[in-house]
């Protein structure tokens, strides 16, 4: 498979090539959503086109990594011209321990079903249609736009709003609309989707404002994974040593919903398929901390890896100790 990372040294951009130990920077590429436009225009291999312009400058990346050089890993894609116009989402209820989790935390006594527990039975009825079929709908839901996005060793920000942050760990596809608008699929990068578990348990109705949260991928994108059945571990560090840690798994054979309805859902309006957008949409989670009773402080560092992506994506939790303050809106003429 063929993995790819994006560097960041002052003002300076870089993608390179992963071959380990090293990196290998791709000559004339600054960003790796030019190198798959260009590889659109040209009709060519995204693959060929990486392998083609790696050149003889190697970095080691365990250097690069430890931030012991001057370039730095950064998220695997961005809209080089404006943030806005890369849409971050997901899908939830795709995988069986996620519904676990979910229906223990809106589960109320007396309650036969929940609608977490009905909408992931509905996955599992429909949501693999037969090839060139269209199947049922999964949950799909809205994170922010590129500005939220974050790398690897980046901190993920616990808002002073916030009743609590914990880690989601699962795979991101990312995608390029094409100029026909044409969605493309670039690649998929680990992710760590990250939200407000406490504030959706309260009511379920708060799922939406529970998402709208920072969230990682990468390090690397791999542009030709295997996605049928991908094993991977979440562990969450606090001072140094696990306080937790799971056997996770994410893939076709692991979900209730195929990875091209899935697509087909997201893909299907307008909006999303407009020319030269960025999408990076989440696949869903098999199993949380949050779902064994774990609660994430402050410095704790939450750490995702799958079979077959690369090195593990790392980051840590930090707590916005600002003030509540209250947002007033004003009008034009300066008036509250």
């Amino acid at each position: 498979m063929t993995h790819l990372v994006q560097l960041r040294s002052g003002t300076g951009r870089a993608v390179a090539l992963v071959d380990e130990p090293y990196l290998r920077l791709l000559e004339g590429t600054t960003s790796i959503y030019d190198l798959a436009m260009d590889a659109i225009a040209r009709g060519a291999s995204l693959v060929d086109m990486s392998r083609g312009r790696a050149t003889g400058e190697r970095l080691l990346y365990d250097e690069v990594e430890s931030a012991a050089s001057p370039w730095r890993i950064v998220a695997p894609i961005h809209h080089p011209d404006d943030p806005a116009r890369c849409l971050v989402s997901g899908t939830g209820l795709t995988h069986l321990g996620s519904a676990a989790n979910r229906d223990a935390m809106h589960a109320a006594p007396g309650k036969a079903i929940t609608d977490s527990m009905r909408m992931f039975q509905s996955g599992v009825a429909g949501g693999r249609p037969a090839p060139g079929s269209i199947g049922t709908a999964p949950e799909w839901f809205y994170k922010g736009t590129g500005t939220i996005l974050r790398g690897p060793r980046d901190p993920l920000i616990l808002p002073w709003f916030a009743e609590d942050g914990g880690e989601e760990g699962e795979v991101a596809g990312v995608y390029l609309i094409d100029a026909a608008g044409t969605p493309r699929r670039i690649g998929m990068a680990i992710g760590n989707e990250f939200s407000d578990h406490r504030f959706e348990r309260a009511n379920y109705l708060n799922l939406a404002g529970s998402k709208l949260r920072t969230c990682a991928i990468g390090p690397e994108l791999v542009i030709d994974p295997d996605f049928s059945s991908v094993p991977g571990t979440a562990t969450i560090a606090r001072a140094g040593q696990a306080i937790w840690t799971r056997a996770i798994a994410t893939g076709e054979a692991e979900m209730c919903h195929s990875l091209a309805n899935l697509e087909h859902h997201h893909f299907k309006f307008d909006a999303h398929r407009r020319p030269g957008d960025v999408h990076v949409h989440f696949f869903g989670a098999h199993s949380l901390s949050f779902g064994d009773g774990v609660a994430l402080e402050d410095g704790d560092e939450m750490t995702i890896q799958f079979e077959g992506f690369g090195r593990p994506l790392r980051n840590v939790l930090r707590t916005d100790r600002s003030e509540p303050a209250r947002v007033a809106v004003r009008g034009i003429d300066g008036s509250s």
